[in-house]
């Protein structure tokens, strides 16, 4: 493999783009973050990438010690792609990048979200302060994805997984997921009544989750 361009800068900002700053490197490990994937479920995360650059990409991820590489027991026995202790820091990097973007006035919340980003967004955007006091829980489904999300007292979680007991049921696409939290415009009850969010459990809950989360202020021109 041909060697990698660098700044040649000791400043610590340009050392890490030396080792992320490549096309596509941050949104291969934001696929990662929520557990490891095989090679197919990479691309299917990112359709945008080539195979050849993803293979590329998870090479490089690997010789810097971002990314594992490894294989799951049986009876998967499938090779996966993980993050590595230090690679799993790179989250905060990532939702400092997400808020720090969504003040931008010129981001694009029509653009096709997937459902990592979707529940990365959700990580990123929580809001302590509205879920004090609050203990619920919710099974999110998306397409073949299903995540266990819990709110207690003024913390999150999220995992994959379906939830033992949830207060409510949503299954829904990740761009409508995204509109009714994110727009001031979303319309939860329309969306039910069009077909395009199936709530199972309370509906009042999951108007109330869709207050945990606040977007940042435009920022000033």
């Amino acid at each position: 493999m041909a060697m990698k361009r660098s700044y040649n800068d000791g400043c610590g900002a340009a050392q890490a783009l030396d080792l992320v700053g490549e096309r596509w490197a941050l949104l291969v490990v934001r696929e990662l973050l929520l557990g490891p994937k095989r090679f197919t479920d990479l691309r299917s995360g990112l359709p945008g990438i080539s195979p050849n650059v993803l293979s590329q990409r998870l090479d490089e991820l690997e010789q810097s010690s971002i990314v594992r590489k490894r294989k799951l027991p049986p009876p998967v026995s499938a090779q996966v792609y993980d993050l590595t202790d230090w690679g799993r820091q790179l989250e905060i990097v990532l939702q400092d990048l997400g808020r720090w973007a969504a003040q931008s006035p010129t981001f694009d919340r029509e653009a096709c979200l997937g459902i990592d980003s979707l529940v990365m967004s959700f990580r990123t955007m929580f809001t302590p302060s509205a879920a004090v006091g609050v203990h619920a829980s919710y099974e999110l489904r998306v397409g073949d994805d299903v995540f266990h999300a819990e709110i207690d007292d003024g913390t999150f979680e999220i995992h994959r997984g379906s939830a033992a007991k949830p207060d409510a049921i949503i299954d829904t696409s990740p761009n409508v997921f995204a509109e009714i939290v994110y727009d001031p415009t979303g319309d939860l009850a329309a969306a039910v009544r069009d077909g395009t969010v199936v709530i199972t459990g309370d509906p009042a809950a999951v108007e109330r989750f869709t207050g945990y989360f606040t977007l940042p202020a435009p920022a000033a021109g």
